[in-house]
């Protein structure tokens, strides 16, 4: 019965006629209702709101003022009906029966009964794709006139335009929407897809509109309620808040791709993409830098702000919502370590010559097929093979997709290190780590042995499944510990690492290589 009454609790909807609206704290505004406690709500929706209107908001934990349905006094001429409400994926543009372009939102957990939000293109028009909402589309100004650059320039000239309007707007005081006009127009030519339906746009008025970002966030639309209670007919978009949160992390740079004017990260694991170009991230790059940066062990810092975003795609044969989290432009910084050009210049190297001396390499790689070799070794055959000395042998079973960090914190503490297949075997103090440089694979970890060249000996006839099930005692006999799995944080692996094998620790900061002890 306890759990029926709390249900039942969680459905009460508050309704009442507004008699007054009184300022609170900052941003926010008290509605005193003729029946019932008074209601806080944010400031620019009560600015909306006035004596007379009907309300009806949702009552429960985080849900006041987050779904609120408005029927206005009948004094009120412009606006008929207000709602507000969490939606989520929004569709791409199609015809009603009329012929007219509209989007389809869906209201998240509504509790006053509606579950679909249309909007008209036009409505999306006048709200997202211009410089100033109080005019009409043929008196606006072009995103391109707001941001003050040619319609043919690129995302670096874009940027640099953007920053540069914005400090002339500071230097003259201008009001809050001058600036917020300038950010919404270059967020909008800033990326591809948006800067394409405005383009259009401006050819023709009435084409199909995109939401940007596929939706997701609060939206407050003014219109009218149907019939059946089910849907909201919008007139106008009032406000949208993206659903938004600051982001700040590392990104490998052999996982972007590069094009000719922008590169883009992605991220599987956190589902994110950030899209930056030659301004934000100041280098010079072309595509030819997607041939060797696996090679390249620098991360970049990145730090902005981050939509949820979707859209659906055909997977399997079916449709499917594809959700991740997209920076936006204008909000976006990308922070490049101090040996940034070292790494670029030591990667441009190393492909080079792995084309120069192919035929030493493959020499290399078909001895450590057959048995262990000692990293100082395979430096003196490729001496006498012609490979120049500061060739980093390790390089030769590198993949594209392993986190340098592992390497390089195990390689700085290994008394030895032996290559073997596709595999690196450290010699350290307090034990053996193995490394498989690939994405998706663990550290295994083994006591330190008595004789290094026995363990290596029957190392060479064991494999990692054999290992893991101890198949013949073989993770006896080789005194296997555990393995480590990578994970998304250094400082988890490290600890882990210390437990094991008593690996002292020394961080300066987290996804940063650790200095020498």
């Amino acid at each position: 019965m306890q759990a029926t009454s709390s249900a039942q609790s969680l459905e009460v909807i508050h309704r009442g006629c507004i008699t007054n609206i009184r300022p609170t704290k900052e941003g926010a505004a008290e509605c005193v209702l003729s029946q019932g406690a008074p209601v806080i709500l944010p400031a620019f929706l009560a600015a909306y709101l006035g004596s007379g209107d009907e309300v009806e908001i949702p009552l429960g934990p985080d849900q006041a003022g987050v779904e609120i349905h408005v029927r206005k006094s009948p004094t009120s001429r412009r606006i008929r009906e207000l709602y507000q409400a969490s939606v989520g994926y929004i569709t791409q543009p199609k015809e009603d029966k009329r012929k007219e372009l509209f989007v389809a939102a869906e209201a998240i957990s509504s509790r006053l009964g509606i579950a679909t939000i249309y909007l008209s293109c036009h409505v999306l028009r006048d709200y997202f794709y211009v410089g100033d909402r109080q005019r009409e589309w043929g008196k606006q100004p072009t995103l391109y006139e707001i941001v003050r650059i040619p319609q043919d320039a690129g995302p670096a000239e874009l940027r640099l335009s953007f920053k540069i309007r914005q400090l002339e707007l500071q230097k003259e005081g201008a009001p809050k929407g001058a600036h917020k006009a300038v950010e919404r127009a270059y967020n909008i030519l800033a990326q591809p897809e948006l800067r394409a339906c405005y383009d259009t746009l401006l050819k023709d008025p009435d084409s199909p509109v995109l939401f940007p970002y596929g939706g997701f966030g609060s939206i407050l639309v003014a219109g009218n309620r149907s019939r059946d209670g089910k849907t909201f007919f919008a007139l106008r978009l009032l406000a949208f808040r993206p659903k938004m949160h600051q982001r700040c992390f590392h990104a490998p740079l052999r996982k972007f791709e590069f094009y000719d004017r922008t590169a883009v990260y992605r991220d599987a694991r956190r589902k994110l993409e950030v899209a930056v170009d030659q301004s934000v991230m100041p280098v010079f790059w072309d595509q030819t830098w997607n041939q060797w940066k696996h090679l390249v062990g620098a991360k970049v810092q990145i730090e902005g702000a981050f939509l949820h975003a979707g859209k659906y795609r055909m997977k399997s044969g079916e449709r499917k919502l594809i959700e991740w989290e997209s920076a936006v432009p204008s909000r976006l910084s990308v922070k490049l370590p101090a040996n940034f050009q070292e790494d670029l210049d030591k990667a441009r190297t190393t492909y080079h010559r792995f084309g120069q001396y192919a035929p030493a390499f493959d020499r290399i790689r078909a001895r450590i097929q057959r048995q262990p070799m000692e990293r100082a070794e395979l430096n003196r055959l490729l001496g006498e093979l012609g490979v120049p000395g500061n060739f980093d042998v390790a390089q030769v079973t590198w993949r594209a997709d392993y986190d340098v960090f592992f390497y390089r914190y195990l390689a700085e503490r290994a008394r030895r290190l032996y290559l073997f297949r596709e595999e690196y075997i450290f010699d350290l103090v307090a034990g053996i780590a193995v490394e498989t440089p690939q994405l998706g694979h663990a550290t295994y970890l083994f006591a330190k042995p008595q004789y290094l060249q026995v363990f290596l000996a029957l190392y060479t006839t064991a494999t990692k499944e054999d290992i893991r099930t101890n198949r013949g005692n073989i993770a006896e006999r080789l005194g296997f510990l555990g393995r480590l799995v990578h994970g998304s944080n250094p400082g988890s692996w490290l600890a882990e690492l210390k437990k094991v094998i008593g690996e002292p620790i020394m961080m300066r900061e987290a996804g940063q290589p650790v200095a020498g002890v």
